[in-house]
């Protein structure tokens, strides 16, 4: 298995009678699938779903279906911090194949075709991300960047929030969607770009998969979980439930209303959490530099992945390493500040009430 023409040669592309148009901002994607998967997408993406018209990519989503044969698969190594497989990778002379190692979706990326196979239905959020990758993609591929970043806007400011994963960024978010100026952008890709009116931010059509500790401590959210639930979760200690894994769907337009999702904003802070559930210090929102400030950078930056493939064709490998300047050059005009000292959400989500006054 050498070309794409061998991958396609053993998969069937004639039965995805349905498609689905999506737009983020300048970008406008075609999904082109069965009816089941269609009605899954229909409500995951449901706030980017647009007419039909131009488009800058096609995927095709082939649930059930399957490789002839097996390719020597190649571990994409994992962010440090980051333990056990999930992602291999085989490299054809005009594309690459990614596979999920704990689900077995496969992904086709090349120029000549998008695809997604496997059990699809099953697996409905790592459709959705490959759908959102070719957005990234594209974008990157114009001169923005890819921030680890959840974000929220009322329009006329963008706050981003970055830090380590698990490290809050959801649950501020959705503290601050409690304004009701306020609009949900992204929940964990931000990307970025300066323009001469200043820089503008631009998020995926993805709802937030949030933890019980994000849940339970936001009565807003308290419906997503059973009351037996909410009882045996009540009895886990705070450390425990903090460190837990159950992730939830969380529809926006189904929490705070239909209209609540903007994916383009201008963006004027970002935000680093760079707090601690062992400090004893009160929560601080301070300036920084990021220039000056390599740590918080690192924790802004985020590869493309095994999926991107630049204007040349050529695929990233998983030691290529990130630009610092590309991202200071976009965020140059962006206030930057630093959260430290202990984890205390409501002081954070008073200075995002001030940010958004």
């Amino acid at each position: 298995m050498n070309r794409v023409a061998d991958v396609l040669d053993g998969l069937d592309r004639s039965g995805v009678p349905e498609t689905l148009f999506l737009e983020t901002g300048p970008v406008r994607i075609a999904v082109r699938c069965d009816t089941s998967m269609a009605n899954v997408l229909k409500r995951h993406l449901a706030d980017a779903l647009a007419a039909e018209g131009p488009v800058s990519a096609v995927v095709d989503v082939l649930n059930g279906q399957k490789l002839k044969s097996e390719p020597a698969w190649t571990d994409w190594a994992r962010e440090p911090g980051k333990t056990g497989r999930k992602d291999a990778y085989h490299d054809l002379e005009d594309g690459r194949l990614v596979r999920k190692v704990r689900t077995g979706m496969t992904f086709l990326q090349s120029s000549q075709a998008l695809l997604a196979f496997g059990p699809c239905l099953n697996c409905p959020n790592q459709v959705i991300n490959f759908i959102n990758t070719q957005i990234l993609n594209i974008c990157k591929r114009d001169g923005w960047e890819i921030c680890h970043a959840a974000a929220v806007t009322d329009g006329v400011n963008g706050l981003a929030i970055a830090g380590l994963s698990g490290g809050g960024k959801s649950t501020t978010i959705l503290r601050l969607m409690d304004l009701e100026t306020s609009r949900f952008v992204t929940n964990d890709r931000l990307m970025v770009r300066a323009t001469a009116d200043g820089v503008t931010g631009l998020g995926i059509p993805k709802n937030p998969r949030i933890n019980p500790g994000t849940i339970v401590g936001n009565p807003r959210l308290a419906p997503l979980l059973t009351d037996a639930r909410r009882l045996e979760l009540a009895r886990m200690s705070t450390e425990d439930l903090w460190q837990h894994e159950e992730k939830h769907d969380l529809f926006i337009s189904d929490v705070y209303g239909t209209g609540r999702v903007q994916f383009t904003m201008p963006l004027t802070e970002f935000w680093v959490l760079n707090w601690s559930r062992q400090s004893s210090s009160p929560t601080r929102v301070q300036d920084a530099n990021l220039a000056d400030r390599p740590d918080l950078l690192r924790a802004i930056m985020k590869s493309a992945g095994p999926f991107y493939q630049d204007t040349r064709g050529r695929f990233l490998r998983d030691d290529d390493p990130l630009c610092p300047d590309a991202y200071l050059a976009q965020l140059n005009s962006v206030r930057l500040r630093e959260v430290t000292g202990t984890i205390d959400f409501d002081a954070l989500a008073l200075a995002g009430r001030e940010l958004f006054s």
